[in-house]
């Protein structure tokens, strides 16, 4: 079974509806209006935040899952731990300021690349063998 996996998921799936809320929180607080989506610095962040964690969600979960299915799901479940540690520390940098969000990003990036190339390597060897 998965299970560390699975608690991983769900973790990123809250992490991503709290960028969500946080869009909406955003807009009350500068004022822009839906449908707009620029107007105020701060909302701007707030939505790339949310947009930026979307935008890796289908590279990041794919490559989890198969890593936890072909190689290990302790370890999987790990590296998935770090990428959300990435978005966070993206989270709070870029909510300051957007020259800040560079650390968060190298770090779920990473974390991102290990699971895909980790998934890769696995599937290829029990294709090989």
């Amino acid at each position: 079974m998965h299970h560390l996996t699975a608690l991983v998921t769900l973790l990123a799936i809250a992490l991503y509806f709290y960028t969500s809320i946080n869009v909406s929180r955003s807009r009350v607080a500068t004022g822009v209006k839906a449908p707009a989506m620029s107007g105020h610095p701060d909302f701007e962040r707030a939505f790339r935040i949310q947009m930026n964690t979307l935008e890796w969600m289908p590279i990041f979960l794919p490559s989890l899952w198969l890593f936890a299915i072909y190689f290990s799901d302790a370890i999987a479940a790990a590296i998935g731990a770090v990428w959300i540690i990435g978005r966070i520390v993206y989270f709070i940098g870029y909510s300051k300021e957007a020259a800040k969000r560079g650390p968060g990003f190298a770090i779920q990036a990473m974390a991102s690349l290990a699971l895909w190339i980790g998934a890769l390597g696995a599937v290829a060897w029990r294709l090989a063998h």
